[in-house]
């Protein structure tokens, strides 16, 4: 049963079957055991390295979930230090505000809300995927046993750290003269706390700032949409609310408020890549000449803005424990990634859905262009968006790929197959094999529209079925 749900960044299942209060034990024992070797092995002795920090969402499922994990903790060894109902980036600072062994967020993020789960962090809210610990949770964790625990005592506390947190996010926020308005789509989840907590009612703690509120109640554990800010038909009551009240921009964020998209004053989506893009300048006027990371489907606007702002671009494969990985091996600065993750030097190399949203603020306010003003220079080419193939031959499909391009294109495999004719030809793809499903991603990008369809229609065959959005 834990096989079905460990995945290959998170642990995420159907609450009641697979996932309950006996499994979520199990977890908890493996995590605290994975934590503290994993300080041992890396000579950590303070008595801290066994405290682990605990979070939880708003789901009916988690407080009965999160109980059980703290046992399951405790048995093992592990100290909980549990801080409530927080956004997941809350638990990245706590665990380093703390100096623990590590923290566990019980969600599900952006799945429906009969799904629940859990994200894992390590030393210095490092990211735990299946490469580098959880396939070592899960070994721990199916080797014990609830009912054969026998009495023990959890050791936990209550920790408020919301006054630390709140400076820590607002350090980023530096508001220039410019008043703003913006809409946020808390969409049921842990903004509608986070953003309260952070910066007040409607905004009302930052002086200059007016936040229209969009699904901030998070007292039901219910979703008046699907929180996932990157489907499109998710952010249409943002996109009229914006419109609706002159706003600056607008924000969509996830279920646990670490990914957010962000809408223009016209209501139209800003793809994360040319966010990103437009974000450089701001952290390379801070840190001249450092290193920002994005992910490997990202615009070739943004290689060009880093290096136009005087950077070095660091391509990352997709996935927060890569790009963690790449800003930290590269001292760099800021990192974007298309699913709305933005990973900051100063919050630990982290991703932060808050920051995410400081740092929005602070550009926008320190200029009198329009957000869709200061898109407009870095949407300078054509793209596909990502196009799902349904395929159970997925290898095959990608050495088809090989053969056909390989003798006119750069072909590297950083992350699944990337085929380069920007220069030649006038366009670029990726194509990745899903974890999951038998489904495999094109991203493609051209200088023309035109160049587009016209290659999206001579790779589709190659890819399988495609599906419909």
């Amino acid at each position: 049963m834990l096989g079905k749900v460990f995945k290959a960044y998170d642990i995420r299942g159907l609450y009641g079957d697979p996932l309950d209060e006996k499994m979520s034990w199990q977890i908890g024992h493996g995590v605290s055991q994975f934590l503290i070797e994993d300080a041992e092995r890396a000579g950590e002795t303070s008595p801290m390295m066994k405290n682990v920090v605990v979070g939880r969402d708003m789901r009916q499922s988690s407080p009965g979930l999160t109980e059980a994990l703290i046992q399951g903790v405790g048995h093992h060894g592990g100290r909980v230090i549990d801080v409530g109902l927080v956004d997941t980036p809350f638990i990245y600072f706590a665990v380093n505000h703390l100096d623990c062994a590590g923290g566990v967020m019980v969600t599900a993020s952006h799945n429906p809300p009969q799904y629940n789960g859990f994200k894992v962090c390590r030393r210095k809210a490092k990211p735990v995927g299946e490469a580098n610990g959880l396939a070592d949770v899960r070994k721990y964790a199916a080797m014990v046993d609830r009912g054969n625990a026998g009495e023990y005592k959890t050791a936990s506390e209550q920790r408020d750290l919301w006054d630390a947190y709140t400076r820590h996010v607002r350090s980023f926020l530096k508001l220039g003269e410019r008043k703003l308005k913006i809409v946020v789509d808390g969409s049921n989840g842990m903004a509608g706390t986070m953003m309260h907590r952070v910066f007040g009612r409607k905004g009302a703690d930052v002086d200059g700032l007016e936040i229209i509120e969009l699904n901030f109640d998070n007292t039901k554990g219910e979703f008046a949409h699907e929180p996932n800010p990157l489907v499109e038909a998710n952010l249409e009551s943002l996109k009229q609310s914006v419109i609706k009240h002159k706003a600056d921009a607008g924000i969509c964020y996830d279920g646990d408020a670490d990914r957010c998209v962000v809408v223009d004053e016209t209501g139209t989506t800003v793809g994360c890549d040319l966010l990103t893009a437009i974000l450089v300048p701001h952290f390379l006027a801070q840190r001249p000449g450092s290193s920002v990371a994005f992910d490997l489907r990202s615009s070739k606007a943004v290689v060009e803005e880093i290096e136009k702002a005087g950077g070095t671009p660091v391509r990352s494969r997709v996935g927060h424990v890569f790009m963690k990985q790449a800003l930290a091996d590269h001292d760099g600065c800021f990192g974007g990634e298309l699913s709305g993750h933005f990973y900051f030097a100063d919050n630990f190399n982290a991703d932060s859905g808050a920051i995410a949203f400081a740092t929005v603020a602070t550009v926008l306010s320190s200029t009198d262009k329009t957000m869709s003003e200061l898109i407009a220079p870095v949407k300078r080419y054509a793209q596909s968006g990502e196009i799902n193939f349904e395929n159970e031959e997925k290898d095959a499909a990608l050495d088809e790929l090989r053969e056909e391009f390989g003798d006119v294109a750069d072909i590297d495999e950083l992350d699944g197959v990337t085929i380069d004719c920007f220069e030649s030809d006038g366009w670029w793809c990726n194509v990745r094999k899903s974890n999951t499903e038998p489904l495999l991603r094109l991203n493609l990008e051209a200088k023309t529209k035109e160049t587009v369809d016209r290659m999206v229609g001579r790779i589709s065959p190659m890819l399988g079925q495609r599906v419909a959005h």
